[in-house]
């Protein structure tokens, strides 16, 4: 691009020709009260080979923007009320269905945040990308298989002609990502829409998927607008960025510029929630750490599969392979690692939802092998915090009721004393009194997760596991929520045992953190020794994924990695070998590792 393209304003230079011209967009939903606008009056350009990015938190009109842009609007309740999308010479919003339907994922293509919703499950990865192709260009199949495998090819999946035979089930969130990715490429639009494409990938997964929309750009010159609420993101992909705010256009210019020196209150605050990767000697906690509440020794947790015509037990899934460590009062203690490394099978094990070999003690008391009511009293101390609130409150239920529900189940106080301390719960994670009577449905998701934890914290426990209990949330409520666990620490010294696999928010929150790969602890150590320090490669790996919310950081380039993760999947009787710990010194435990990995 050249220099004078790059103007202040949302308007382009004359000497560049827009691919996308997109003037007063104005959305509405139909209301029994009349149209009420989702976004009114946005207007941006797009030129060939540009990367625009469209930030802000949930519900600010991102996705209905893409929407407008690919005619894909829910008809009729939802239509474009005001402006015209024009693409070339073509106003897109007075095209009929048949015409649009040629431009629609020929010309303009998208990348859905969800990749397994967008891809059939009944037909191989092959015959989806084939029919993809033929359905826009009149080739034999013959020719659209060779374009669909250069497609695949395209977007680094290994064994491309394996995975043409593939069902999406059989591959990774990742793989099917990619899969998603080379659809929209097969045919070379002129502009890529790719909505929130790393939302719920992990950080080196992002990484690739980044760097390989940024590479494909660069060979096929494709526009591309990109739909995040991750500033880092936005910071390494974009030219320029446009920041929505409940419907609004807020602010618009090039990245350098609004990231430097930001215009409105309202993207200097979304910049500042962004957590920030450092060496560890971040935010310090100011509490007291008193005496292990929780004590895990060689645990390991395996499943089986069965085959054959018998159903024998021919696998084993080694999902987690002798892991120790402890959890002491106060503290928070963090595992981090990509997807299926374990983590989440941990917290399962020490919530006694899985089978495990190995020991786990929980305030002194060894939780296999006890009685009920023994059992019960322990699960007063441990309570969990889950991924995804929705999934966790009864919808059916009225969220006063959802918090005093654990209070019921173990006998706890008078009607009036459980009432008396469901408010006071509510007070303290940021709720109103009047909130009670609502049902989950009529929170957004940060409210959501408060109400969650307020649920956990109603038995006082002693440790509250939070598995990926921010990873779906905006910015700025996930620093609200990461606020409020850090003052419950201070205020009541839960314990916490965090999982998550984003780096930054781990560094801002822990006291110790274990870095898994595989179903063991690589490595282990103060948050300052993991983060000031990273002595094994697989962490530093995870550290250089992570995007810096900063135009003008170069990133190293040796960040790619080298082949497949290998699989925990082994047979019988195949075990895997046990990494051993070796101190680096303070308590710094690294596993040995040959260079060559």
């Amino acid at each position: 691009m050249t220099a004078a393209t790059k103007k202040l304003s949302g308007t382009l230079a004359p000497d560049t020709i827009a691919v996308l011209q997109v003037c007063d967009l104005t959305v509405s939903v139909n209301t029994e009260t009349g149209l009420k606008p989702l976004i009114s009056n946005i207007d941006f350009s797009l030129a060939r080979g540009e990367t625009l990015a469209i930030a802000g938190e949930s519900g600010s009109g991102k996705s209905i923007t893409s929407l407008a842009i690919m005619g894909l609007l829910p008809p009729p309740a939802v239509r474009v009320t005001g402006g015209q999308i024009f693409f070339g010479d073509t106003d897109l919003i007075t095209l009929p269905e048949t015409r649009m339907r040629d431009i629609r994922g020929n010309r303009i293509a998208m990348i859905f945040q969800e990749p397994m919703t967008s891809l059939n499950p009944v037909m191989s990865i092959g015959n989806q990308l084939t029919e993809a192709i033929m359905a826009h260009d009149p080739i034999s199949r013959k020719e659209a298989r060779a374009c669909a495998l250069q497609a695949l090819s395209a977007v680094r999946l290994s064994q491309p002609e394996k995975r043409m035979t593939q069902y999406p089930h059989e591959l990774s969130g990742g793989m099917r990502q990619r899969v998603m990715i080379a659809m929209a490429i097969a045919l070379r639009p002129d502009v890529l829409i790719a909505d929130e494409p790393t939302t719920a990938l992990d950080v080196t997964v992002q990484r690739e998927v980044l760097d390989l929309l940024r590479d494909l750009q660069r060979d096929m010159g494709t526009a591309m607008i990109l739909i995040t609420h991750d500033m880092g993101v936005v910071a390494e992909m974009a030219d320029r960025v446009l920041v929505m705010q409940s419907g609004q256009m807020i602010e618009q210019g090039p990245v350098r510029q609004v990231f430097q020196a930001p215009a409105q209150e309202y993207t200097r605050s979304l910049l500042a929630a962004v957590p920030r990767m450092g060496d560890g000697s971040g935010v310090n906690n100011r509490h007291e750490i008193g005496a292990p509440i929780a004590e895990i020794r060689d645990l390991s947790v395996q499943f089986d599969i069965r085959g054959g015509i018998l159903g024998r037990v021919s696998h084993q899934i080694h999902a987690v392979e002798k892991v120790s460590f402890s959890i002491r009062a106060g503290e928070t203690f963090a595992l981090v690692g990509e997807s299926g490394c374990g983590k989440s099978t941990i917290a399962k094990a020490m919530a006694g939802l899985v089978p495990y070999s190995g020991q786990i003690r929980i305030a002194g008391s060894e939780i296999q092998g006890l009685g009920r009511a023994a059992t019960k009293a322990i699960r007063r101390e441990v309570q969990m915090i889950f991924q995804d609130p929705m999934a966790s409150l009864d919808p059916r239920m009225r969220v006063g009721d959802l918090v005093a529900e654990p209070l019921i189940i173990h006998g706890i106080g008078t009607p009036q004393e459980r009432t008396k301390r469901v408010v006071t719960l509510f007070d303290r994670v940021g709720l109103l009194r009047d909130h009670m009577d609502r049902y989950p449905h009529e929170f957004s998701g940060g409210q959501r997760q408060r109400i969650c934890i307020a649920r956990a914290l109603a038995l006082q426990p002693k440790l509250i596991i939070a598995d990926e209990s921010v990873s779906a949330l905006d910015v700025s409520v996930q620093a609200r929520v990461l606020d409020l666990l850090r003052e419950l620490t201070e205020e009541m010294g839960v314990a916490y045992l965090f999982i998550s696999h984003d780096m930054a928010v781990v560094e801002n929150i822990s006291d110790r953190v274990g870095v898994m790969y595989l179903g063991q602890i690589v490595e282990m150590g103060t948050r300052a020794q993991v983060f000031g320090n990273p002595q094994h490669p697989y962490t530093r790996r995870l550290i250089a994924a992570v995007p810096v919310p900063d135009p003008t950081h170069d990133r190293p380039s040796s960040t790619r990695l080298t082949g497949e993760i290998p699989s925990p999947i082994r047979r019988i009787g195949d075990m895997p070998s046990a990494v051993n710990l070796t101190d680096k010194g303070g308590g710094h435990l690294v596993a040995e590792f040959d260079h060559h990995h």
